[in-house]
């Protein structure tokens, strides 16, 4: 069963291929993550997203470029960092410079439970592309995330 059809336009083609690779390594990447760390795709890209601040200047995300980086609507991304912070795996506190603003650190058991996750993550991506190179009309999409992973590297 190929991701496309042939009566589709080229654009609708590339977005269905695009769509199917998305969910499929979504799925894939789901089921690791809750079977070995009850995490979800979603818990972990916060986690991640978080993972990568620093208290240089700039360095802390606010709310909103944090709901943009893990690709949720603002209120759906407090509401999973507050399921977060009530598991330990963060906490939030107010901005120093701005009494406004509330920002999100991990904490150590969020650190070691992304720590422990990455390497499962990593696998299960892989696992997926390679299923996906098998299918002609996902070839192409994977050849390009994969080239995307190597610039700058």
């Amino acid at each position: 069963m190929t991701a496309t059809a042939p009566s589709m336009t080229a654009p609708a083609n590339g977005w269905c291929a695009l769509s199917v690779l998305h969910g499929r390594i979504e799925a894939r990447v789901e089921r690791a993550l809750q079977a070995g760390h009850d995490l979800s795709v979603r818990e972990y890209s916060l986690l991640e997203v978080l993972s990568r601040q620093h208290s240089g200047e700039g360095g802390h995300l606010q709310m909103r470029q944090v709901a943009d980086a893990v690709v949720l609507s603002q209120s759906a991304t407090t509401r999973l960092v507050t399921r977060l912070e009530e598991r330990g795996l963060l906490s939030r506190y107010l901005c120093p410079t701005d009494r406004r603003g509330i920002y999100t650190d991990v904490t150590e058991a969020g650190a070691a439970l992304l720590g422990a996750a990455r390497p499962t993550h990593g696998e299960a991506l892989r696992e997926a592309l390679d299923d996906a190179r098998r299918d002609d009309a996902l070839r192409p999409l994977v050849e390009a995330v994969e080239a995307l992973g190597t610039r700058g590297a």
